[in-house]
């Protein structure tokens, strides 16, 4: 992973474009993620295999029970321009209406739900930085998907955001179901998630 330092306290206001600038010409080897996270722009390789197949497995059940003009998006950005972020979660449950405008990224806070799988070299901004970043935006539902979490993998549901910190909603370890609420109110059966 690579990262460019941006100064963050020169990152609010005017400069927060001129982030955003250099975080639209970062030029990376394809399929690579670039995001900005409190003001630093980091280059990610590639997702592993196993990460790719837990995300499509959550995308799939999400297209079962998400109203026709919401879409579940993979690769949309999600700005935090108050926490000088610009992630690009694993998927984004976000009404298509909130897609009209021009550009790669929409307001964090136009998501209904986020999706993180974590990497082991990114384990820490998802389970830290991003869960801080999406709460603060006001994400109503944050799922994180840790292979890597210190007690074995585990699944964990964030709701109920206040300022930057979010209520742990439920936790189950690989294997076990764990349940989105409304207006999901689906089961997502954890057991054929791949581990590392």
């Amino acid at each position: 992973m690579s990262a460019l330092t941006v100064d963050p306290a020169s990152a609010n206001g005017h400069d927060w474009d001129d982030l955003v600038r250099i975080w639209e010409e970062t030029d990376a080897p394809e399929g690579c993620k670039v995001e900005i996270i409190e003001g630093i722009i980091t280059v990610s390789p590639p997702p592993s295999n196993a990460h790719n197949r837990i995300a499509e497995k959550v995308q799939r059940r999400l297209y079962s029970v998400i109203p026709e003009d919401w879409g579940v998006y993979q690769t949309l950005g999600a700005s935090i321009p108050s926490r000088d972020g610009l992630f690009i979660p694993d998927l984004a449950v976000v009404p298509e209406a909130m897609l009209g405008e021009p550009g790669n990224f929409v307001p964090a806070a136009d998501a209904e739900l986020i999706v993180e799988v974590t990497s082991k070299s990114n384990a820490s901004h998802d389970r830290i930085k991003k869960a801080a970043g999406y709460a603060q935006a006001g994400v109503p539902l944050y799922l994180l998907i840790d292979g890597f979490a210190p007690g074995g993998p585990t699944v964990t549901l964030y709701g109920e955001p206040k300022s930057d910190v979010y209520r742990v909603l439920s936790a189950v370890k690989f294997g076990m179901d764990i349940h989105l609420p409304a207006p999901f109110d689906l089961a997502i059966d954890t057991s054929a998630f791949p581990f590392g």
